[in-house]
């Protein structure tokens, strides 16, 4: 286990500001209240430091499969229109990552980045349906060697503030390579060919580069 390359600057700001606090209150108070201080800044530092864990794990390569891009829930499978690129009726399969889970997003399959871009937008509960198109987000389309194009999209949440997506347009990734990172959580939403055969159920709590959502129809 490691610490993402994300959560560098935010431990380091994290671990200042509580470095400050202790001392602070070390010359203005008593012992009893320095070792609570001590004790809860130490519990709160391994919170965040536990937000920014990357744990190595090896990914499902696997042509026509559709790796999870997250760690987390299943908590959408229906069938939806997408409007901003596909605008078409795809399947939407939706993962929700809770605060404790790892907040790394990978590419579900090997293609080329055909379309990305960033939207600004609200902080809602990531878990409502209408955080898709209204919450902070990142939308990425990718083909694969026959043409067919799913798309991500990394919605932020309540607490999720910032969405970090490496993707390109018109370069080439492989499947199980890292895709992003959303901070503190949030969901990442997939929306598939109609035909797809989808492996997971709703609720399902699925492991990002290791559980199969399913498999593109031939």
């Amino acid at each position: 286990m490691t610490i993402h390359k994300e959560g560098y600057i935010t431990l380091i700001v994290v671990f200042s500001v509580l470095l400050a606090l202790n001392a602070g209150i070390y010359f203005l108070t008593n012992v009893d209240v320095v070792q609570f201080t001590v004790l809860a800044s130490a519990i709160f530092f391994f919170v965040v430091l536990n937000f920014f864990r990357s744990p190595k794990r090896d990914a499902i390569i696997q042509d026509g499969a559709i790796i999870c891009p997250a760690d987390g829930k299943v908590v959408v499978i229906e069938e939806v229109e997408e409007t901003e690129y596909l605008k078409t009726r795809c399947l939407q399969v939706s993962v929700f990552m809770s605060p404790f889970n790892v907040h790394i997003n990978w590419y579900p399959i090997k293609g080329i980045v055909k379309y990305f871009r960033h939207h600004n937008g609200r902080f809602q509960a990531a878990y409502l349906p209408k955080s898709s198109i209204e919450n902070e987000r990142t939308t990425v389309v990718l083909e694969n060697q026959k043409g067919i194009q799913i798309l991500i999209r990394q919605v932020a949440g309540a607490l999720a503030r910032r969405i970090v997506c490496y993707a390109k347009e018109e370069t080439s990734i492989k499947q199980g390579d890292q895709m992003g990172f959303i901070k503190f959580g949030s969901r990442v939403d997939l929306y598939l060919p109609l035909g797809t055969r989808i492996d997971v159920e709703l609720d399902q709590k699925v492991r990002g580069r290791q559980t199969i959502i399913g498999w593109l129809k031939e």
